[in-house]
C-alpha cells in the first residue's frame, strides 16, 4: 500500500467569534511547546499543586478537590454526574437548551431518574419551579443547572439555590463551561457541591482539560456510594489520589502540555483580575449587541438574563443564515455559530470569550455581517452597525 503524501500542517488563521473554541493567547501557545516532564516528576506534582491552587481562586472556592479532568467539558460533566449518581437516584434537572437536555440524558445513563424541569429556549428555569419539583418528588440526589447555556445565550441565576438544595437534602450541580473566567463563579458563595468548566472559553485555553470542584458535602456522597462509579477513567476518588499533595497515587497519565498551558491561561486571568475581565466581557458584549440591533438582530435571551461571553441573535426575517457564515469564514475568516435544536436555521451564536473579547474583534465581525448582509440585499445603511458599537463604547 502507498504511503499517502501529506503536506505540512498550516491550518487557516481564523478568528473565533463562535460558541468555542475561543482565540488563545500567544503565551498559552509557548506554554503548549514547553519540554516534557514525566506526569509524576516532582517538579510536574509542583506545576499540578499551581494550577489547584489558581482555579480555586477562579473558581472562588476553598475546596480542597479542586482539579482539572484529563478530557474537554463535557468530560467535567460526565464526571460531576456519574461520581454522584446511582442507579434510582431522582436528579432534578433544569433544561431550557441543549446543555441541561445533556445533563439530563447522563442522569438516565448512570441509572438515575431526570426530573426535567423545563423553560423555552432562550429563558432560565425560575429557582420556584425547581423548588416545586423538589418538594414534589421527596427524595433527590441533585439538582442540576447550567449557569451559561451555550445554546441559547441565557445566563441561569444561581442565588439562592444551593441553599434551597441543601434545605430538600439535594446537592447542587452546576455547569459553568462558558462563564467560568468571563463572569462571575463563586461557587462558595452559591453553596454549590460540584461545578465542572472546560478550558476553551473563557479561559482561552485549547479544549483538552474540564475544570471541576467538589464540595466536602459532594465528596461525602461519593464516599457513601452504594455501588461502584460506573466511570473508572472519571472515579473521583481514585483521581483525587493522583492530584492530593502527599499521596499521588498513579492513576492515568496526565495531559501535561494541556496542563502547562491551562497553568498559563490561569496566570492571565488572575494578571488582569478577575472583577476587570468580568467588566471586559460585559463592555464588549454591550457594543456588539448595540451593533447586532443596528442590522435587525434580536436578542434570543431577555434582558437581565443575557451572557456577556455569548450572544445569540435572531436572524432578520429573509436571511439566509448558513450563506451568511459561510461567506463570514470565506471572506474574512471569521467563525460564528449557528443555531442548535430548535434554533437550527434561526439564530446566529457570536462568543466574545476570553481573548475574543475585545474591541477589534466587535468591530470586525459586525463589519463582516453587514458586507455579507448587503451581498444579499439586507441590513441597514453602511457604516450603522459599527455606529452603534461605536456609541456603546463612548457611553461606557
Amino acid at each position: 500500500m502507498t504511503a499517502p503524501q501529506i503536506s505540512e500542517l498550516a491550518p487557516p488563521l481564523r478568528l473565533l467569534l463562535g460558541p468555542g473554541p475561543s482565540p488563545v493567547h500567544p503565551r498559552v501557545l509557548r506554554a503548549l511547546s514547553t519540554p516534557l516532564l514525566g506526569h509524576l516528576d516532582p517538579k510536574f506534582l509542583e506545576i499540578m499543586d499551581e494550577v489547584q491552587a489558581m482555579l480555586r481562586a477562579v473558581f472562588q472556592t476553598a475546596n480542597p478537590f479542586t482539579i482539572a479532568v484529563s478530557g474537554t467539558g463535557s468530560a467535567g460533566m460526565e464526571a460531576a454526574l456519574v461520581n454522584l449518581v446511582e442507579p434510582g437516584d431522582a436528579v432534578v434537572v433544569a433544561v431550557a437548551g441543549v446543555f441541561g437536555g445533556r445533563m439530563a440524558e447522563i442522569v438516565g445513563r448512570c441509572g438515575g431518574r431526570a426530573v426535567k424541569v423545563e423553560a423555552p429556549w432562550g429563558q432560565t428555569v425560575p429557582a420556584e419551579a425547581i423548588g416545586e419539583a423538589l418538594a414534589r418528588e421527596g427524595k433527590v440526589k441533585a439538582v442540576a443547572v447550567v449557569h451559561a447555556e451555550t445554546s441559547t445565550g441565557a445566563q441561569q441565576p444561581l442565588d439562592g439555590l444551593g441553599a434551597l438544595c441543601h434545605r430538600h437534602g439535594a446537592l447542587l450541580v452546576v455547569d459553568t463551561v462558558t462563564s467560568l473566567g468571563g463572569l462571575p463563579v463563586e461557587v462558595d458563595r452559591w453553596e454549590a457541591d460540584a461545578v465542572y468548566s472546560g478550558t476553551q472559553k473563557c479561559l482561552s485555553c485549547p479544549p483538552g482539560l474540564a475544570p471541576l470542584t467538589l464540595s466536602p458535602r459532594a465528596l461525602e456522597a461519593v464516599r457513601a456510594r452504594r455501588t461502584k462509579v460506573q466511570s473508572w477513567y472519571l472515579d473521583a476518588g481514585m483521581v483525587a489520589d493522583y492530584w492530593a499533595a502527599g499521596k499521588r497515587l498513579y492513576h492515568h497519565t496526565a495531559p501535561i502540555s494541556m496542563i502547562y498551558a491551562l497553568r498559563e491561561a490561569l496566570r492571565l486571568v488572575l494578571e488582569e483580575g478577575l472583577e476587570p475581565r468580568f467588566a471586559r466581557h460585559r463592555r464588549h458584549a454591550a457594543a456588539l449587541l448595540a451593533g447586532l440591533a443596528a442590522l435587525g438582530c434580536e436578542p434570543q435571551a431577555a434582558e437581565g438574563q443575557r451572557l456577556p461571553s455569548l450572544t445569540c441573535v435572531r436572524i432578520p426575517p429573509g436571511v439566509d443564515e448558513a450563506a451568511v457564515r459561510r461567506d463570514l469564514l470565506a471572506e474574512r475568516s471569521i467563525e460564528i455559530g449557528g443555531g442548535l435544536g430548535p434554533l437550527a436555521g434561526k439564530v446566529w451564536r457570536i462568543g466574545l470569550m476570553g481573548e475574543g473579547a475585545r474591541q477589534e474583534s466587535v468591530l470586525a465581525v459586525l463589519a463582516a455581517l453587514e458586507q455579507a448582509l448587503s451581498r444579499q440585499g439586507k441590513g441597514p445603511r453602511p457604516g450603522a452597525a459599527l455606529a452603534a458599537a461605536l456609541e456603546s463604547y463612548a457611553r461606557a
